[in-house]
């Protein structure tokens, strides 16, 4: 068929008469003249309209002169051909969008193609395959998607799932192709899914078995055994004890680069400029400016990614009386746009510990296969595909901090939290007062961070009967801390931390950052808890007052 017409001007003949051989073409292939997939250059084929205003379209907006195989309007599509890819490339509209839609997935999500980008298409064969035979609407690989939707939305058992196969299968006309259970299903969306190591562990968080370890069956450093122990007291030989799911980040980055609008928006902050001088993004930031000027060969090429870690430990079941905790590890791409880096969809699970208890200070085991991948990603993988510039290049990456609660930053920074030196920043000169009634140990020398000359630096009464003239110590080095690790100041650091096995990691100002939001809940709480008198939330209680006046703050509160 005659395609030239949509390089035409839109005001000749050719490109009037090609317009109506596209909507007869469309009409006699779909059967229908009402919900038709308009291929202007604004719709791209992402809306139903009728034949009149697809015509007005097509005329005012232009024709998608990339839409070289009509696809979506009946003729047969060839995976192999030219034309089909760059129906797929030009864009960044795929063919799947689909399935995007329904769990939000990115393309990036789709596979590994390895070497070749346009694996995926030979891969999916159902998604041009109909449900039953004359179905317009949904294919076999679009059904299942949204059927596996509901399951996840809802929690459905994989009984429960598989008895809805079947019922549908029933309901459909004959020669449909809905599996009949859950295995066929799992296996159709396999393709779809991401790849994962599950790794054994040691119960008591010891070691992992891989490397020289993969076939041991006891723990070299506790010797209790890797497989499970029965009710019986019997080892379930083959059954692991404890496991660990790697989510391994180089392919799921390789894919990433393979959707034409996610390497754009990858690049999106090498053209951008701060119009006020303010960190509006972490391309603003010290961190991210170190890496450019200490290693410009990596900052020179705005395609290596920036990361952060984010990781905390959550509890999956209903019950909040059960202390089972799970671990999940998540990396975030600072290259995207402020309003796509934190989206659900490219926030990269990347590891999954199990319980039932926290790993804590030991949660640096099971970052080793991380570490491993991240030392990968500074020297560089070959080979990755660009596909909106068309090219092979070398793709590299660098952590720049990780992000968590006070309490993970203590088990992945290495640094005490608790105690009379629990502050990262002041260390042994930390002001801290252990309160005879209360229990707890309170740190008071936060007015040190004012200015010089601040009004609260001199109240007394309000605070702890005492003036401030101190300044704020200044934070340690990388370099120092590693230092101070390395030579036995076990004072206020625990262990050394594992990230200081990447290279650049000791150069970094900002290693480890807070979670603001845990921070402004507990205040909150605090806050209102005792402003409202909250049963169990209320601060103000007798050992606080007697605290007050053994402090010689506040006499006037004394219980009487």
């Amino acid at each position: 068929m005659d395609k030239s017409w949509m390089h035409s001007d839109r005001r000749s003949k050719a490109y009037e008469f090609g317009v109506e051989t596209f909507l007869n073409f469309a009409v006699e292939n779909l059967l229908t003249t009402t919900h038709i997939s308009c291929p202007c250059v604004k719709c791209v084929n992402l809306k139903l309209f009728g034949v009149g205003i697809i015509r007005d379209h097509v005329y005012f907006n232009g024709i998608d002169q990339s839409y070289k195989n009509w696809t979506f309007h009946g003729e047969p599509w060839e995976a192999t051909t030219n034309a089909s890819r760059n129906v797929e490339e030009d864009d960044g509209h795929s063919r799947y969008s689909f399935v995007s839609e329904e769990i939000d997935m990115d393309d990036n999500d789709f596979g590994d193609f390895g070497s070749d980008p346009y694996e995926f298409a030979n891969v999916i064969g159902d998604g041009d395959q109909p449900v039953y035979p004359g179905c317009r609407k949904y294919t076999k690989l679009s059904a299942l998607v949204k059927l596996y939707n509901l399951k996840a939305k809802h929690g459905m058992s994989d009984v429960c799932f598989t008895e809805l196969l079947i019922l549908q299968g029933d309901l459909l006309p004959e020669g449909n192709t809905i599996p009949t259970s859950m295995y066929e299903a799992k296996k159709t969306l396999c393709a779809l899914g991401l790849s994962y190591e599950k790794m054994h562990a040691c119960p008591n968080d010891c070691i992992l078995y891989r490397k020289e370890y993969e076939d041991s069956t006891n723990c070299p450093t506790c010797g209790i055994s890797r497989w499970k122990e029965g009710k019986d007291s019997i080892l379930k030989e083959g059954v692991p004890a404890k496991v660990v799911w790697y989510f391994p980040p180089i392919p799921r980055f390789k894919r990433m680069f393979q959707s034409h609008e996610t390497t754009k928006s990858l690049t999106w902050h090498a053209a951008r400029k701060s119009i006020d001088g303010q960190m509006s993004h972490p391309a603003d930031s010290p961190s991210w400016k170190l890496l450019d000027d200490k290693w410009p060969e990596f900052g020179n090429e705005p395609r290596n990614l920036r990361l952060a870690l984010s990781s905390d430990g959550f509890n999956p079941h209903s019950s909040l009386s059960s202390r089972y905790s799970c671990w999940p590890v998540i990396l975030v791409t600072y290259n995207l746009p402020p309003w796509l880096c934190m989206k659900r969809k490219f926030m990269m699970l990347t590891l999954l510990i199990s319980g039932p208890k926290q790993p804590e200070n030991d949660i640096e085991v099971y970052l080793e296969p991380l570490i491993d991948d991240l030392k990968s990603l500074w020297v560089g993988i070959r080979g990755v595909y660009d596909a909106h510039n068309g090219e092979y290049f070398t793709l590299r990456a660098a952590l720049m901090w990780t992000i968590n609660d006070f309490p993970a930053y203590g088990n992945l920074s290495g640094c005490v939290v608790k105690g009379y030196k629990a502050c990262p920043i002041c260390g042994d000169d930390t002001p801290s007062h252990r309160l005879k009634n209360g229990h707890k140990i309170c740190y008071i020398g936060h007015r040190k961070w004012l200015p010089i000359n601040h009004s609260y630096r001199r109240q007394r009464a309000a605070f702890n009967g005492k003036p401030e003239y101190g300044i704020p110590p200044e934070p340690l080095t990388g370099e120092e801390v590693l230092h101070m690790v390395e030579n036995g100041d076990r004072v206020c650091w625990k262990k050394k931390s594992i990230f200081f096995d990447l290279e650049y990691w000791k150069y970094l100002p900002v290693r480890h950052a807070l979670d603001v939001m845990h921070i402004e809940k507990n205040v909150c709480d605090s806050i209102i808890g005792t402003l409202l008198e909250i049963p169990r939330k209320n601060k103000d209680g007798i050992a606080a007052r007697l605290d007050l006046l053994n402090m010689g703050v506040k006499t006037d509160l004394q219980p009487k």
